[in-house]
């Protein structure tokens, strides 16, 4: 039972592709674990275009359990991140929580954790499988190895960035557009809209799958290093590319000129030939190198100021102001207002 009389509204996110022999089980856990649940809920069931019944499963459930539960199916499969937008679209809680759908997860945990984020006035509670029951070579020691990395390079150290049960206020995630594969990367993009301070994780049970296959393997490595550059770029350059393009460009500029530089004393100063020496064209290339940087770092600008002056983005974000309608004004002159 929550500590608060009250728990604020929760929408449960489940994305579920290719898992018709977890859909039964899935949703009665959630009905269990919720059962005393002190605040309304709802259960958002997405369907990312399975093709083994998941879909017609799940539309099944609807009559069973109630309206509380709502179905989303994809017209094909757009992968986990594209489920969980259109999940976090359709949400109508002041809370959500995500879980996967293949009963790895406990979501009888889901009451505890969102008091605990109440309790620590946190904006992102991350779940951490200490105990995962993966396995090793496959799933562990890539895992590790990702999320040391990932938290070495943005500087949101987190012991589990993988973790699908995770609580969020609904106000912060809905500022986060979700492309791509993003979903490896949730904590570190909803730290471009909130404090890192806000962020925090909770040890969470993990049980071994008992139906269908994983749908991840090893090379998901590789597809973590490609997302990590760009969630570095986007969080650290997002407002400012040209400084990111800039840097490169100066740098290479500055080799390539001492190179010039060396040559032309070797050619005057020495009278010896240059035009056979490789280091003349490295010293070219790195020049033009750095003119394309510069330049490229230039137009990211230009896309960059059009792309907030033509919208209703920000580069920041307000967690909370008083009302501006109930402000006055403070005056030490009668006659002024």
């Amino acid at each position: 039972m929550s500590r608060f009389t009250t728990s604020p509204s929760l929408s449960v996110v489940i994305p579920l592709y290719q898992e018709i022999d977890n859909v039964e089980p899935l949703v009665t856990r959630v009905q269990e674990g919720l059962a005393h649940y002190s605040g309304a809920w709802e259960l958002i069931c997405v369907d990312d275009g399975s093709r083994d019944g998941t879909g017609e499963q799940l539309c099944a459930q609807i009559a069973r359990v109630g309206e509380h539960m709502r179905v989303i199916r994809l017209r094909r499969n757009f992968g986990q991140t594209a489920a969980m937008q259109a999940g976090f679209d359709a949400a109508r809680g002041e809370l959500i929580a995500t879980l996967d759908g293949d009963l790895q997860n406990d979501p009888a945990e889901i009451p505890r954790l969102v008091d605990e984020l109440l309790a620590r006035d946190l904006d992102l509670l991350q779940g951490w499988r200490q105990q995962r029951q993966d396995g090793l070579l496959l799933r562990k020691i890539p895992s590790r190895f990702a999320n040391a990395l990932i938290g070495k390079v943005t500087g949101l150290a987190l012991h589990d960035y993988g973790c699908s049960l995770k609580i969020y206020r609904a106000t912060v995630i809905k500022e986060v557009r979700l492309l791509g594969e993003m979903h490896r990367f949730i904590p570190v993009w909803m730290a471009g809209v909130t404090a890192p301070q806000r962020i925090g994780e909770s040890v969470v049970a993990h049980q071994a799958r008992q139906f269908g296959v994983s749908k991840y393997g090893i090379s998901r490595t590789f597809r973590v290093l490609l997302d990590l550059l760009a969630a570095f770029f986007f969080l650290r350059f997002g407002a400012r590319p040209g400084h990111f393009f800039g840097m490169i460009g100066l740098s290479f500029g500055g080799i390539g000129a001492v190179l010039m530089g060396h040559l032309l004393l070797v050619k005057f100063a020495l009278g010896e030939d240059i035009g056979h020496r490789p280091l003349l064209l490295i010293a070219i290339l790195l020049l033009l190198a750095a003119a394309q940087f510069l330049t490229t770092g230039v137009l990211a600008e230009l896309l960059t100021r059009t792309f907030y002056a033509s919208s209703d983005h920000s580069h920041h974000r307000i967690r909370w102001q008083s009302d501006p309608a109930a402000a006055g004004w403070m005056t030490n002159h009668p006659n002024v207002l």
